[in-house]
């Protein structure tokens, strides 16, 4: 497999991980505290209040690895 198919399988696997790790752990402000009066009048309620992103890009590029390689292995054995 060429390694430019190699690297599309890689990023596409990587966002589709992304936007599936993205939701985990997200807590609003509303849901973090009892106390509103700290919320910014304008800025959106439901917004999370620590969205843990290097995190979430972290398990991402862990998980999607794996994936990827099982996937080029799939797509190289039905070739």
């Amino acid at each position: 497999m060429p390694i430019a198919s190699s690297i599309a399988i890689y990023v596409i696997t990587w966002w589709l991980v992304l936007f599936a790790v993205l939701p985990f752990g997200v807590r609003n402000r509303e849901e973090a505290s009892s106390d509103t009066s700290f919320l910014i009048p304008g800025t959106d309620a439901g917004a999370p209040q620590k969205p843990m992103l290097l995190k979430k890009l972290i398990a991402t590029s862990l998980v999607s690895a794996p994936v990827a390689i099982l996937l080029q292995l799939f797509i190289q054995y039905v070739e």
